[in-house]
């Protein structure tokens, strides 16, 4: 047979199952990767819409969460715990700041080195982005039971705690 030489042409090649066509991305089912990405754009894209009214992103509630529980971390450590490039932490507390969300201030010991800490509004709209953020994650995954939820998110923290 042939190779399609169009997208058209390659749906037209797919095998069909008895449920009708296979979906185009059939050939990665079997790759965990590709199914954790899938499920991480369907979970974002649900958040992405909560939290833009607020006119933030989640990278950007996930500073501000990870910032409530450790008062006073240095942006490095913040990049570490976000899993981006140190760089990457500037514009985004910036932009924090700008909000008066979180506010840097310079320690004692090492004057070249800034603390991160809440303001008192980062503070309150935290609490109303951790309610959106949990109805968010459960709408989600809406077609998993209470015990299905809890061992996925067992499992991913095995993958990624490992």
């Amino acid at each position: 047979m042939a190779k399609p030489s169009t997208i058209a042409d390659a749906n037209l090649a797919l095998p069909d199952t008895p449920e009708g066509p296979a979906p185009l991305d059939s050939a990665l089912d079997d790759l965990i990767g590709y199914a954790m990405r899938r499920a991480q754009l369907k979970l974002f894209q649900n958040l992405i819409g909560r939290l833009a009214e607020h006119d933030l992103r989640p990278a950007q509630f996930s500073a501000l969460a990870i910032i409530e529980q450790n008062p006073g971390l240095m942006q490095a450590d913040l990049a570490r715990a976000l899993a981006i490039e140190p760089p990457q932490v500037v514009p985004l507390l910036n932009k924090l700041e700008s909000r008066a969300l979180a506010v840097r201030v310079r320690c004692k010991p090492d004057k070249r080195s800034y603390g991160i800490f809440l303001s008192k509004p980062g503070e309150t709209l935290l609490k109303t982005l951790k309610d959106i953020a949990a109805q968010s994650d459960l709408d989600a995954t809406a077609a998993l039971d209470a015990q299905e939820r809890a061992e996925l998110l067992r499992l991913l923290k095995k993958v990624y705690q490992d």
